[in-house]
């Protein structure tokens, strides 16, 4: 019998060969590596992935919210089932059960995608990379720079930990049943020697700023900053979107200090 996608789950299941493919190649599983794919689905890339990876990078961990889904996973060979809300996974732990760094990939669910990236900025010491398929508008954030309206809150708070890139945009007709976006794959680098500061304090402080972002700084930066007695000196005549990432993280470091 046929799975039935399940609007709750968000699921919606890559079809597309060429596209499978593409991604596939973009990842490109080596020897001795540890893959971890987030909704796995009907194993559209999951199979192709399994059969490029070397012996030695094998089993393929694969976390599946749907039961059903999950059961006929486990009936394949090579495969690692953890069946779990994703967002409830430790990736630090099962960093250490695996004793290696972690490629986390997936067809992430497009409800809630921006929750799972911030939950795996929390494991990112455990990760080489991530490529992952969301809704274009999303990675679009993700990946941008500043002067633009797709420059906010997402793009700062992963740009300060991750080098992303766009590479591959997916129709909707490369999905069953096709999404009423449209879908892009997203490569994320960690940077190997990231700046220290704490992650808590830019969030808070990079929310700041673009509470109000069509206004300059000064009504919405500049007063969290004077809250907490900050008495450096910030250009806050600017908008939000005009601040580079480096210069939050600066900011947030002083601010820390």
């Amino acid at each position: 019998m046929a799975h039935i996608p399940r609007k709750r789950f968000g699921q919606h299941f890559l079809t597309d060969r060429v596209i499978i493919d593409g991604i596939v190649d973009a990842i490109a599983p080596d020897e001795g590596e540890t893959l971890v794919e987030i909704g796995p689905g009907l194993g559209a890339l999951t199979l192709p992935l399994l059969a490029r990876m070397p012996a030695s990078s094998r089993p393929l961990t694969v976390v599946e919210l749907d039961r059903d889904l999950a059961a006929k996973l486990r009936k394949r060979e090579h495969i690692e089932v953890v069946e779990s809300d994703v967002l409830k996974v430790d990736f630090g732990a099962l960093a250490e059960a695996k004793g290696a760094k972690l490629r986390v990939v997936g067809n992430l669910p497009y409800n809630i995608s921006t929750p799972i990236l911030f939950h795996l900025l929390s494991f990112v010491d455990r990760v080489v990379d991530q490529h992952f398929m969301l809704q274009k508008e999303v990675v679009d954030r993700m990946a941008a720079g500043p002067g633009g309206k797709d420059y906010g809150r997402l793009s700062v708070m992963l740009q300060w930990r991750y080098q992303v890139e766009s590479i591959m945009d997916v129709p909707p007709e490369a999905f069953d049943p096709p999404p009423r976006v449209d879908s892009a794959i997203v490569r994320m680098l960690p940077y190997e020697q990231p700046v220290v500061l704490d992650e808590a304090l830019l969030g808070e402080l990079v929310a700041s700023a673009f509470s109000q972002r069509r206004k300059l700084l000064r009504h919405s930066l500049g007063r969290w900053l004077e809250g907490r007695g900050y008495g450096g000196s910030f250009d806050l005549q600017r908008r939000a979107e005009e601040v580079p990432v480096a210069e939050f993280v600066a900011l947030a470091q002083e601010v820390g200090a």
